[in-house]
């Protein structure tokens, strides 16, 4: 690139067809990164080994528009006002029982299979039915104890979406 070029380049005429391309592209990407694909970092070891501290990702908005969330799936579930997500998985579904024994997950009495659960502490949870619009989160992370976790239901409102990868 010549010096001409770049100095054009770094700084482009002012005129009205940029400035309407700058407020175009800047009005699409506040309609984008506030209401489609809603950038999160996370932030603890809660969903370890699947997602990592300070990853970057975002929450598709969209994701449940037309269908229901199903278990297994992970969501971003808005936990206090607009600005704080938590990251879990569904392990549970409205009228299912749900418990853990001795670490391992129990759905209507039936131990699942979780193969994202890498390695688990003793958690003791006695059995609980999963009220009517609402699914049971919990984190992957269950090597840690039960008590420094953020889990348990959640109405089916305050899921934003799903993360992208």
């Amino acid at each position: 690139m010549t010096g001409n070029k770049l100095q054009k380049f770094l700084f482009p005429d002012l005129n009205r067809k940029f400035l309407l391309r700058i407020i175009v592209v800047g009005i699409f990407a506040v309609i984008v990164f506030k209401y489609l694909l809603i950038p999160f970092q996370v932030e603890g070891f809660s969903m370890a080994p699947t997602y990592h501290d300070g990853d970057v990702n975002f929450s598709f908005t969209l994701k449940y528009l037309i269908s229901p969330p199903e278990r297994f799936d992970v969501v971003t579930v808005r936990f206090s006002g607009t600005r704080v997500m938590l990251l879990k998985r569904i392990i549970a579904l409205e009228g299912e029982t749900v418990a853990f024994e001795n670490g391992f997950l129990l759905v209507n009495g039936r131990k699942i299979n979780e193969p994202y659960v890498s390695e688990r502490q003793p958690w003791d949870l006695a059995p609980r039915t999963v009220k009517k619009d609402h699914v049971y989160v919990v984190g992957d992370n269950r090597n840690v104890p039960m008590r420094t976790h953020h889990f348990g239901q959640t109405p089916i409102h305050r899921i934003t979406g799903a993360p992208l990868w």
